[in-house]
């Protein structure tokens, strides 16, 4: 457990109910009384009533108030407890961020990114922060003189809290987000719920690396209430993860939007035209040393700007517990494992090459991509039809991708796999034939040729021609080329 704090703790009787409302941290200045969800401030040794907190959206996340840890801070190992909870819901649905006291009794926040958690903490950014709708997706910053790239920008509105809290932005009021994301991994966000917009900055972490204890075990009265009826066929639906923003309906397939959340009003959309996964959902398999699950499946086409010529690959969402969520990637240029990163790669001003963590990655593709079909569920709003600008960038230690639409950029970096790997993985030995794909070899990037080597070339091309017209014997015999070239066109695959 985290040792106590040098302060002393500050009790209150709550102003709705009379029960004792509690402060351990002095950034506190909010709380949420247990007993009749009042939402109280405190000012000096007083605590006022603002009014009652909304229920929490179920999210069943392994976290829960007084679970404690330790983080990695300057060198050191600090311990930290959960003491409050806030829920915010944005364009890409509902998210859960956790307000963490530490031992010097200062505040952070352990949210979660994509299936991965990311602990921050507040920082002074230096310098006045500009307006929200000055920072443009892809476009770079400077915070304390280190450069940034702006990853998301959109909205989003508090809509539950519960337990101890820093100061809070307005119930249910919508106001401005910004996400920046830096070349070695650390990622900046700016809240403008608060005046002047509250900035923290921090990196991704393992739940297991945070040493966590007192998280909340599995309940099977919880799972049994996220079952529902599909709103087109009527077939009972049951969803699997907390996270799941969208789940298909393994009746009809039709699309089912969870963003009030089971029991609210569900939205949906039928599919036709199936695409049937090879990897089955649910199946498990133990890839790169982590032991994985099949939760969505997602077949996707993409096309080259000013090309009509379109091409396919699927994409299998797979997850764990502590892990979050990671992506298998089937298309006619192998399989590949990756996950999307948390920090931005730099990419070069002429679009032809990205670095990230000391990596050089160069441009295979560049293409449009849609989503044609979906089955299983998805940790974000997804939809049939959804399109973004896709570029694909590999080294000889892996691959990397990017991914924009118009409020968000998504990188994501992993390693080819060969099929062998796939078949084993998931024990399906007997589907060798159909998961064979061209076995990853390494990449080598392509290097412009100077004047002299192309007359170079040309020269040993010209003398191989005399040399094969004087063997043959015959002036009608002639020379054929295979053609192609290296980088040509190709349906490479794309990674969310």
């Amino acid at each position: 457990m985290a040792t106590s704090a040098t302060q002393r703790t500050y009790r209150a009787p709550c102003p709705g109910c009379g029960a004792p409302v509690e402060f351990r941290s002095a950034q506190s200045t909010h709380a949420v009384c247990a007993y009749c969800q009042s939402t109280v401030v405190r000012s000096g040794e007083v605590l006022t009533r603002l009014g009652k907190m909304a229920e929490l959206f179920d999210d069943h996340s392994p976290l829960q108030l007084m679970a404690s840890g330790r983080i990695q801070q300057g060198g050191k190992d600090v311990p930290f407890t959960l003491i409050g909870r806030l829920q915010y819901k944005g364009d890409a649905g509902v998210w859960t961020e956790w307000a963490a006291f530490l031992q010097d009794g200062t505040l952070a926040t352990l949210g979660e990114d994509n299936g991965a958690y990311v602990f921050t903490r507040p920082i002074d950014p230096g310098r006045e922060m500009p307006e929200a709708a000055r920072f443009r997706i892809g476009t770079t910053t400077a915070i304390n003189g280190k450069p940034y790239s702006v990853a998301y920008t959109g909205q989003a509105q508090l809509i539950s809290a519960q337990g101890e809290l820093p100061k809070l932005p307005p119930l249910g009021q919508p106001f401005d987000m910004v996400e920046l994301r830096s070349a070695d991994g650390e990622v900046v966000s700016i809240d403008y719920g608060h005046k002047p917009p509250n900035v923290e900055r921090g990196r991704a972490v393992l739940l297991d690396d945070l040493q966590l204890t007192g998280l909340k075990g599995e309940s099977a009265k919880d799972e049994k209430g996220r079952q529902f009826n599909c709103p087109h066929c009527g077939a009972p639906v049951q969803v699997q993860l907390a996270t799941s923003k969208t789940v298909t309906c393994g009746s009809c397939a039709s699309i089912i939007s969870l963003e009030s959340g089971v029991g609210g009003e569900l939205r949906s959309a039928e599919q036709d035209e199936p695409v049937q996964p090879i990897i089955p959902l649910g199946a498990k398999g133990q890839l790169q040393g982590v032991h994985w699950q099949v939760v969505g499946f997602q077949h996707r086409m993409g096309v080259e700007p000013g090309d009509d010529e379109h091409f396919g690959w699927s994409e299998y969402l797979l997850y764990n517990q502590k892990r979050g969520f990671a992506f298998l990637v089937d298309s006619e240029e192998g399989w590949s494992m990756v996950r999307p990163t948390t920090g931005a790669p730099q990419l070069a001003a002429s679009g032809r090459s990205a670095t990230y963590l000391g990596t050089t990655y160069q441009l295979k593709y560049h293409y449009d991509a849609e989503t044609t079909y979906v089955l299983g569920e998805f940790y974000w709003q997804v939809e049939r039809g959804q399109k973004t600008s896709n570029r694909d960038f590999a080294s000889a230690k892996g691959l990397l991708s990017m991914e924009q639409s118009p409020n968000e950029v998504t990188w994501s970096a992993g390693d080819k796999l060969s099929s062998d790997t796939v078949a084993k993985a998931f024990r399906l030995e007997d589907k060798k034939d159909v998961l064979q794909r061209d076995d990853p070899g390494p990449f080598v990037a392509a290097k412009g040729m100077g004047c002299g080597t192309i007359i170079l070339i040309a020269v040993v091309i010209l003398i191989l021609l005399i040399i094969l017209s004087d063997c043959s014997g015959s002036s009608g015999s002639g020379y054929r080329s295979s053609g192609g070239s290296f980088g040509g066109y190709s349906s490479g695959g794309s990674h969310k």
